[in-house]
């Protein structure tokens, strides 16, 4: 069984079919999906996909990008909508210099803002990181000093550096679509220095769909094929990256019960 822990399930690319998109992920082999919150503001959006089917659950949180329109949102406010019975995870949220459509220093204090609903709740941060590595790893270094709490790199981009001193902090580092790339020679790199029992795979779809779909609106479907990537990046086997991958999943989203993944390949999850 595969999980794909970071999707967005409530954008539009998805409305006409999320039923047919759901039954597609299970026959893949995609077992639970977490469906991630962009705006607050829109959570119930959320909230309501993963509402709607026994094994999506869902974030809450504020993208980087849209930093500056929530900081006005209370840390209090972030921990009372995750103790919602489908929040699994924080976020996502972190630090986005590619665009910049928040400031960085409005990303900063919303990424610290998240990182305090995660210590406080116990749910893993989804963490947003794009030509940032410095701050990033600065913000996360100083932030665990003052007390640990559970996270990981989503859609892994950046560099080996910062890699190894997220693991080095207890973070987990997710790769996406992109890690199957033919010119990705050197991300592949870094995800072969994660250890096995730290890395995790994701769609992030619609975004950034793998070979040899690329360029095509992505979905959950698709993360078999990154996981069969990473494993033959590896050299391990195909089935060996998934069982890997989905125990890391669970050790890390630890509200997100195994007994509700959906029926995969002839067996439960349970």
């Amino acid at each position: 069984m595969l999980v794909d822990h970071h999707c967005h399930l409530d954008f539009p690319q998805f409305a006409d079919d999320l039923d047919g998109i759901v039954a597609r992920a299970g026959a893949a082999g995609v077992g639970m999906m977490v469906t991630i919150s962009t705006r607050i503001r829109r959570f119930d959006q959320v909230r309501a996909v993963a509402e709607r089917f026994p094994n999506i659950y869902c974030s809450v949180g504020t993208h980087p990008h849209n930093a500056h329109e929530e900081l006005d949102i209370p840390v209090d406010e972030i921990v009372r909508l995750s103790k919602h019975p489908k929040v699994v995870s924080i976020g996502e949220a972190g630090l986005d210099y590619h665009y910049q459509h928040a400031t960085p220093g409005a990303q900063a204090e919303g990424f610290r803002n998240h990182i305090a609903a995660a210590r406080i709740t116990g749910l893993p941060l989804e963490i947003h990181t794009r030509d940032a590595d410095a701050d990033t790893i600065a913000i996360l270094e100083d932030e665990h000093a003052k007390g640990a709490f559970p996270a990981l790199l989503h859609c892994f981009t950046g560099g080996r550096d910062l890699a190894l001193r997220a693991v080095d902090l207890g973070l987990y580092v997710s790769f996406s679509g992109v890690v199957s790339f033919k010119k990705s020679e050197e991300l592949r790199a870094v995800a072969n220095a994660v250890p096995l029992d730290r890395i995790l795979v994701e769609t992030d779809a619609p975004y950034l769909a793998p070979e040899p779909y690329r360029g095509k609106t992505n979905e959950p479907a698709y993360v078999a094929h990154t996981a069969a990537a990473l494993a033959k990046a590896r050299g391990i086997s195909t089935d060996a990256f998934a069982a890997a991958t989905t125990d890391n999943f669970f050790r890390l989203f630890t509200k997100a019960p195994r007994a509700a993944a959906s029926v995969v390949a002839g067996s439960t999850a349970a």
